[in-house]
């Protein structure tokens, strides 16, 4: 075999942002004397008549970018060569000391011998991580003639010039620039081009039947099946009447299937909740209310992979929402990218499939400038976190072509060992594309990416608690993304779903094929032969094979009669698509390798046999003190520090990172105002470009409260997410809600209780507000335990809302328009500190915490989406994080003018004080802009409907902020450039 090594290096001048971040980041780690970086790209290039001028054109032609970049082509030195010497601590010194020197595109004094002060540390994929990089440099080799290329591996490779010791260039290594359960540093080309042994089939047997209980918990430890003693012996005992042990692969199915994460067994198990039962807390809530409310509009709730609702007369549209918390607590890039890649193939395994058209993504880190010092052994920094988690998001996302278009970011402690990273997809289908079914004689059809170990175990370790030993044991879930295989993928159903080419579909998420196979077969049964499944590599086995996540594949029943053109629609797009078996009409699972049995399993027991969980669960109200304190005079440093805080500033460093408009639908994005850099309350989407009717994405979310009370958290957040419609312009006519609870270890009591009080909550306000749920996830057990000791996430509950809106050229949005318009404040302003950031940031303390009406509150909903439709609003803003003050100040700078308010009308229920006017998160209020010459009309309308509403002041021509407090001093006095510049300034990265 030729190998050729083409090292891409970066024009002397040319700013490199790469290097420049990681000298950032360097920085944050409290390591100073970093004097410059570079970045460069490395390519190996292998085949058996790969020639130097096929590699040289492959450089020049597909691998840099001949304004920016040149490139060092070599010939790599057979015979298990080295392509550098290596020093005693295993880094680089001489990076062409070994290799012979075949052609250069660039100037020697670029990547000479580095002096003694650069190191240099080279990284790459572990063997058998999947690259993605490397299967489009082999599919851009095809596209150019270049047929002799056959693999393809790729590193990075530092060169950081710096007056710094060893064992700080390796800290840098281990915390920056590599992530050890994916990649290593280069020390040798053996070590980048080994690959897994082959498979020596073997079948293996697990003695179940003589086992005690105490072996049955070693059993599911050692297998990482974490499935509980009663389950293990429930177990056991299907097997006892069958009269044989299970095989491995049996077993890892079934633990597949029962697990948390597929099964929910929480929310459908049994609680005893302060004394009373509730069978199946699902069911008894969340889904009973969608039944009572009975809406004609939902067209298919909590049975498919999303939510569907009608749009128009030809389409619907469907909206799921997934976290992807653990895989991105280990490795954040990956984690993300496949959490938001995942939950695109939610909607396109939706009914027949649907087309994407909307990503949402809200999370949740531990603070930036956590103390390196102060972290859990085991855990990423929650800055590493972060930028990972955001840029794997943003990659996949944007590599689709699909818009993301709302989102919010928080932060808290308890998230540090625990990251949550929510991702959410709104698709487009045609109305007959909406049901699906599977038929005995059908073929199962994988399509896609090849199969690899990536994403083993992925189901049964998202169902359990991480620990510091998480990053070593369960390396193996962690997906690897190819977001360019999944675009191919829709591009082609759309194609194989409008020509009638299969009867089903649903996407291989947690479980892999296990959970496809098992769910789609469900009432048929199923048999497969696993031998013929793609893989990316050699020596998977055949339990491998089953249950492993890789990513970017979708399983499809299609009638025989029809193979072939499918196939041959796949093939034209360079899709994969593989015949693996068939559906059968006996509701067994029996899967095949080689000719060999390796399992057979009845459906019935398969989905239907884990036993119902039981458990206790108690909740009580926490005692905490209420603060008493002297109101400050002067209350503008104190708005600054709000604006400042994590959870309020800015997050445009995310934001602008991602692509809002591709698709060209986008109506109203995330960022707003005059210089397009105000927060947005809600997105609005044109999903067809033929029509003046849209989509609004909407979300609340405040754990903070449910420290306190998780009923109010769970009712503030269904009540943050429905303001922010109606604040751009919507109504509560046509909405629907998506639940997606993120709890800590529910085996616990106090745990198990709380959840139960927010999904109370959720019941009582979607009856009221008429909103009803049509799809939902939880994610269990997100706590870290670290020496003994356990680290549980505060309890966390997104509410995503979806409203179809008629005409979304009456949209608002939230940036003040003109100077002398009247500003008011809508709805009512109650002392309800609890949770607040103004007492936060104090480390006051208070058991108030904000509560919903929702009677009135849809009332006052109602009214201002009237108000809306008539084009007599110029600009709203909900009031949430931080209340009133920083409402109105967001309003204020994203508009460019200033304002001139009192807080003498502000309706409210005895508050005597400026400071819990201005910073109470009470909900359901709202600062409205309205024009002078309707004032009479809003004012009126407000009395007759008797609506809470008082008018603040005006908007000024000058910049200054002022607000005059109940004492009839000026209490808020500033520029909203310096309230801006607070605002975006943590973030400013």
């Amino acid at each position: 075999f030729m190998i050729w090594r083409i090292e891409v290096v970066g024009k002397k001048g040319v700013f490199d942002p790469e290097a420049e971040s990681l000298k950032t980041d360097i920085a944050d780690l409290d390591i100073s004397g970093v004097e410059e970086i570079k970045i460069n790209h490395v390519f190996w290039l292998e085949g058996s008549s790969l020639s130097q001028e096929d590699a040289d054109r492959a450089a020049k032609e597909l691998l840099i970018d001949k304004i920016t970049q040149d490139y060092v082509l070599s010939e790599l030195v057979p015979a298990k060569s080295r392509l550098s010497q290596i020093t005693a601590d295993g880094f680089r010194i001489a990076p062409r000391s070994a290799a012979k020197q075949s052609r250069s595109g660039a100037r020697d004094n670029q990547t000479g011998n580095p002096e003694r002060s650069e190191r240099v540390v080279e990284v790459a994929q572990n063997s058998g991580v999947m690259d993605p990089i490397e299967e489009s440099v082999k599919k851009g080799a095809r596209d150019l003639g270049i047929d002799s290329l056959e693999s393809v591996k790729t590193a990075k490779k530092y060169m950081i010039k710096a007056d710094i010791a060893d064992e700080q260039i390796e800290y840098i290594s281990g915390k920056l620039l590599l992530n050890k359960i994916i990649q290593h540093v280069v020390k040798d080309t053996e070590s980048v081009f080994l690959s897994p042994p082959d498979y020596e089939f073997k079948l293996t047997e697990v003695d179940l039947l003589s086992a005690d209980k105490e072996k049955l918990d070693e059993i599911s430890k050692q297998g990482q099946l974490f499935l509980s003693t009663e389950e293990m012996s429930c177990i056991k005992e299907y097997y006892t009447k069958t009269g044989r042990n299970p095989t491995d692969i049996e077993l890892e199915t079934l633990a597949q299937t029962w697990s948390e994460h597929c099964g929910h067994k929480t929310f459908r198990g049994l609680i005893d909740f302060n004394g009373r039962e509730i069978d199946n807390l699902l069911k008894n809530t969340i889904v009973k209310a969608e039944k009572e409310l009975n809406k004609p509009w939902c067209v298919s709730v909590f049975k498919d992979n999303a939510g569907i609702i009608t749009f128009d007369d030809e389409y619907n549209i469907c909206f799921k929402v997934e976290t992807h918390n653990h895989p991105s607590a280990l490795d954040p890039y990956g984690g993300a990218g496949t959490g938001i890649g995942g939950v695109v193939r939610d909607p396109m395994g939706t009914g027949l499939g649907a087309k994407p058209i909307l990503n949402t993504d809200v999370f949740c880190f531990g603070p930036p400038d956590y103390s390196h010092e102060d972290l859990p052994a085991g855990t990423l920094h929650p800055k590493r976190i972060m930028k990972g988690v955001v840029s794997g998001v943003r990659d996949y996302g944007n590599r689709m072509g699909i818009p993301t278009a709302n989102g919010a970011v928080l932060f808290d402690e308890r998230y540090i060992g625990n990251p949550l990273v929510y991702c959410g997809n709104v698709g487009i289908m045609p109305k007959d594309k909406c049901d699906k079914e599977v038929k005995p004689g059908d073929l199962v059809v994988v399509v896609g990416g090849r199969t690899g170990r990536d994403g083993i175990h992925g189901a049964t370790f998202s169902s359990g608690e991480l620990t510091e030993e998480s990053e070593d044991v369960s390396s193996g879930a962690v997906q690897i993304g190819n977001p360019i295989t999944e675009k191919k993928i829709v591009d082609t159903l759309i194609q194989a779903r409008d020509k009638g080419l299969y009867r089903a579909i649903t996407d291989c998420g947690a479980g892999g094929l296990s959970s496809a196979v098992g769910e789609m077969g469900e009432e048929t049964g199923a048999e497969v032969d696993l031998e013929k499944v793609p893989l990316k590599y050699k020596g998977l086995s055949y339990a491998e094979i089953w249950i492993s996540e890789a990513q970017e594949r979708m399983v499809l029943a299609v009638d025989p009669g029809k193979r072939e053109e499918l196939l041959n629609i796949f093939a034209s797009e360079n899709v994969e698509a593989i015949v693996i078996g068939q559906f059968t009409k006996d509701k067994h699972l029996r899967l095949n390798y080689k000719g060999t049995r390796v399992c057979d399993l009845d459906m019935d027991f398969l989905h239907n046999g884990v036993p119902k969980l039981k458990r206790k669960a108690v909740w009580t109200l926490p005692k905490l003190p209420e603060s008493k304190f002297k109101e400050p005079q002067n209350l503008t440093s104190n708005l600054l520090e709000i604006l400042s805080a994590w959870n309020v500033c800015s997050k445009e460093w995310v934001i602008r990172q991602y692509d809002h408009e591709v698709q060209g639908g986008s109506i109203l994005k995330p960022l707003q105002g005059a210089a397009n850099d105000g927060p947005g309350d809600a997105c609005i989407v044109r999903p067809r470009l033929d029509s003046e009717k849209g989509i609004i994405v909407s979300n609340g979310i405040n754990p903070k409260y449910g420290v306190i009370d998780p009923y109010w958290m769970a009712a503030s957040a269904i009540d943050e997410a429905l303001r922010q419609i109606i604040a751009v312009g919507g109504s509560l006519e046509k909405v629907a809600l998506l639940d997606n609870f993120s709890w800590g270890n529910t085996n616990k009591p106090d745990r198990l209780g709380s959840l139960v009080r927010a999904a109370q909550a959720c019941y009582d306000m979607s009856i009221i507000y008429g909103t009803p749920f049509i799809s939902g996830k939880d994610s269990l057990n997100n706590e870290y335990t670290v020496k003994g000791e356990s680290i549980s996430i505060p309890p966390t509950l997104l509410i995503s809302a979806i409203a179809v809106m008629d005409d979304v050229r009456k949209a608002v949005t939230m940036d003040v328009k003109n100077t002398g318009n009247l500003i008011y404040i809508v709805g009512n302003t109650y002392n309800e500190m609890g949770g607040s950031h103004y007492y936060d940031l104090q480390d006051l303390t208070s058991s108030n915490v904000p509560k919903v009406d929702p009677v009135k509150a849809k009332k006052l909903m109602d009214i201002i989406s009237q108000f809306s439709s008539c084009g007599l609003i110029a600009s709203c803003h909900d009031c949430s994080e931080g209340g009133l003050a920083v409402a109105a100040a967001e309003m204020a700078f994203a508009g460019g003018y200033g304002m001139d308010l009192s807080l003498e009308k502000v309706p409210n229920k005895d508050i005597a004080r400026s400071d819990i006017l201005l910073f109470s998160e009470s909900n359901t209020r709202f600062i409205v802009e309205i024009s002078p010459e309707n004032k009479e009309a809003f004012e009126g309308d407000m009395r007759v409907e008797k609506i809470p509403a008082g008018l603040l002041g005006k908007v000024t021509e000058s910049s200054e902020f002022r607000i005059t407090g109940l004492d009839e001093k000026i209490c808020i006095k500033t520029d909203i450039q310096k309230l801006k510049d607070a605002w975006q300034k943590p973030l400013k990265w």
